[in-house]
C-alpha cells in the first residue's frame, strides 16, 4: 500500500509526487497516459519559480517585457517560458509507481483508500492527492455554476516574421490594442513570448469572461491581427489552444478532509481568479504541502488531509483570495473601452504594489493596499466604474479588517 497516491499527471500532481518522495513517503502517481508530453505552453516569471525550475526547466526568457494598455509600459524582471521536457524529467522519481488509468471509483476505509480504475484492478493508499485539475475527480467533480474563464488560441511563428508585433527575443505581457480599432465587442489581448529555436508565440487572450469567450472568435481575432501587422502565418505551427476556469469554488471540507483526500493544484482552487497564474505557485508550495502530509501520515490520513489544507489555505490567504476575487468581478463588470485605460492605471503603480496583487504569497494588508492605490490613482470617470463593478472604493477593507476570516476557498 502507498502512503500517497496522486491522481494528475501534470505539473501540479508531478511536483506533489516529487516531493512526498523526496521526503521517503511510498508514491503512486495515476494518469491516463503519465508519460505523455504537456501540450501547453507554461511561461512565468523567473523570480517566482522554486531555484531547481528556475536553474533547470527554463527554456526561454524575454530580454524586455512590455505591457501596453492604450501605451506601453516597460516591465521589471525575466519573464520566462519552462521547458516541458526538462520540468518533467526534473519531477521525475525512480522510486515512483507510475500507472496508467482512469478512476471511477473510491472507497474510504479507516486507514486506508481505495482506488478502482476503467481499465481493472484496484490501487491502496493512505492518503489521497487529487491533482485532476478543474475535473476534481476526488474532490466532488465540477461545481454546478457558469465558471469565469480564460480562453486564448495561439501559433507559433519565426520570430523575425513576428517582429511587427514585437522585437525578437521581447515578450508582451498584454497588449490590449484591437486588431480592428472600431471593435467595441469583448476585449481581448495580444500575449507574446520568444520560443527556443528563432520561434515566437502569439496568443490572442482573452482574461475572464463567464462562458469564455468562444476560440473561434479568438481565432478570428489573431488571424486579424496579424494580418494587420502583416504577420505571414503559413509557416506558423501547431494552435495552441487555452481553456481554464479561473474562479472555482474551494473543494468543501467535508468532501475531502474527513475521506483523507488533499486537492492540489487547479483542483485546490491554486488559480489566480483574475490572472489565471498558477504554475509556479503550485511548484514552490508542493514541498511544504508534502512535509505536512508526512508529519500528518505519523497520527492518521485525516490528520494529514487535515495538515496539508491549512498550509494551502490558511486565513490570511483565504482573505487574500476573496480580494482577487472581487477584483475579478469588478473586470467581469467592466466595459469593453474602459479596460485598456484601467490597465494602464495598474501597471503606472509602484512594481511593489503590482507583484502583491499578482504575487500568489501575498497578504491580505498587501493585496488590499494595492488594490487601495489602484483606486486613489484612477481618474474619477475610472473610479466610478470601479465602484460600480465591485472592484475596488472607498469602502474596501484595509489594515486589521483583512484578517477576519471568509467562507472561500505574477509579475
Amino acid at each position: 500500500m502507498a502512503d500517497v497516491l496522486v491522481v494528475g499527471g501534470g505539473p501540479a500532481g508531478r511536483g506533489m509526487a516529487a516531493a512526498c518522495a523526496d521526503l521517503g513517503l511510498r508514491v503512486t502517481l495515476v494518469d491516463p497516459a503519465p508519460r505523455r508530453r504537456w501540450p501547453h505552453t507554461y511561461a512565468c516569471w523567473r523570480a517566482e519559480l522554486p531555484a531547481t525550475v528556475a536553474e533547470g526547466a527554463v527554456a526561454s526568457a524575454a530580454t524586455r517585457t512590455t505591457a501596453v494598455g492604450t501605451r506601453p509600459h516597460p516591465l521589471h524582471g525575466h519573464y520566462c517560458v519552462l521547458d516541458n521536457s526538462a520540468l518533467h524529467r526534473l519531477l521525475h522519481r525512480d522510486g515512483i509507481r507510475e500507472v496508467a488509468g482512469t478512476v471511477v471509483e473510491v472507497e474510504h476505509h479507516t486507514a486506508r483508500r481505495t482506488v478502482r480504475l476503467r481499465e481493472g484492478g484496484e490501487l491502496n493508499a493512505a492518503v489521497l492527492v487529487d491533482a485532476s485539475g478543474s475535473n476534481r475527480v476526488l474532490s466532488g467533480g465540477r461545481p454546478d455554476r457558469v465558471a469565469s474563464e480564460q480562453t486564448a488560441v495561439g501559433v507559433t511563428v519565426p520570430s523575425e516574421h513576428a517582429e511587427p508585433l514585437v522585437p525578437t527575443g521581447h515578450g508582451v505581457f498584454m497588449d490590449w490594442r484591437p486588431a480592428r480599432p472600431d471593435e467595441d465587442s469583448w476585449p481581448s489581448f495580444l500575449y507574446a513570448v520568444p520560443l527556443p529555436g528563432g520561434r515566437t508565440l502569439l496568443e490572442e487572450t482573452a482574461l475572464a469572461r463567464r462562458p469564455g469567450l468562444p476560440l473561434a472568435t479568438l481565432r478570428r481575432r489573431l488571424r486579424a491581427r496579424l494580418w494587420a501587422a502583416g504577420v505571414p502565418i503559413s509557416e506558423a505551427g501547431p494552435e495552441e489552444r487555452v481553456r481554464f476556469p479561473l474562479d472555482d469554488p474551494l473543494p468543501e471540507r467535508r468532501r475531502t478532509e474527513p475521506f483523507g483526500t488533499v486537492p492540489f493544484g487547479a483542483a485546490a482552487g491554486l488559480v489566480h481568479p483574475a490572472t489565471g497564474f498558477s504554475v509556479a505557485d503550485v511548484l514552490r508550495s508542493a514541498p511544504l504541502v508534502a512535509a505536512a502530509l508526512s508529519d500528518g501520515l505519523e497520527r492518521d490520513p485525516v490528520t494529514a488531509a487535515r495538515g496539508a489544507r491549512s498550509v494551502l489555505w490558511p486565513v490570511s490567504a483565504l482573505t487574500t483570495r476573496q480580494l482577487r476575487l472581487r477584483a475579478a468581478e469588478g473586470l467581469l463588470a467592466m466595459p469593453p473601452r474602459v479596460v485598456p485605460e484601467f490597465f494602464d492605471v495598474f501597471f503606472d503603480m509602484p512594481l511593489p504594489r503590482r507583484r502583491a496583487f499578482l504575487s500568489p504569497s501575498a497578504s491580505p494588508r498587501e493585496c488590499g493596499g494595492a488594490m487601495s492605490e489602484l483606486f486613489r490613482r484612477a481618474p474619477w470617470w475610472l473610479r466610478r466604474r470601479l465602484v460600480v463593478g465591485g472592484l475596488v472604493g472607498p469602502s474596501s477593507p484595509s489594515g486589521g479588517e483583512l484578517e477576519r476570516p471568509v467562507h472561500h476557498g505574477s509579475e
